[in-house]
């Protein structure tokens, strides 16, 4: 009962949240890469931030923000370390000097493809435990989800 008196109203099984169940394998996948993520002397964050800027080259704060999935500052704080240690660079906008691009350095893209070999080897590592079909497929059943959710956004 509630504080009203009234019967609490049916809930779904804990072990059937789907926000819990997505944390729970989350965080499987992350123990996998954190070890090397520290190795290098990074952050989850700051790497998310490094491997969107090495894919898609100078962008937008606002977008970056998006693309990391990053609150604007949480990201600022991250490009101010990131910045301070060489691993990217920062400049306004030429078409409006309120925005700013952000572009990862040399000292970044080394630092990249000096761990990209432990990322891949923990990629290979969950496709043999789980198979690299239903990889394959929880990717695109993942989009699909995160594609739909977005479409009934809007």
């Amino acid at each position: 009962m509630n504080g009203d008196g009234l019967p609490d109203p049916p809930m779904r099984d804990f072990s059937r949240s789907l926000p819990m169940a997505l944390l729970r394998a989350r965080e499987a996948v992350m123990d996998r890469f954190r070890p090397s993520l520290r190795d290098f002397g990074i952050t989850e964050q700051q790497w998310r931030v490094l491997r969107a800027l090495h894919d898609r080259g100078e962008v937008e704060t606002g977008a970056l923000a998006h693309l990391c999935c990053l609150l604007t500052p949480s990201l600022s704080r991250i490009l101010k370390h990131l910045e301070a240690t060489g691993l990217v660079s920062r400049r306004p906008a030429p078409s409006d000097q309120r925005r700013t691009l952000v572009a990862i350095s040399p000292k970044g893209r080394a630092l990249l493809e000096r761990r990209a070999p432990y990322s891949e080897a923990q990629y290979r590592a969950i496709e043999d435990a789980f198979g690299k079909e239903r990889v394959d497929a929880l990717y695109e059943t993942l989009e699909n989800l995160h594609d739909a959710l977005e479409k009934e956004k809007s």
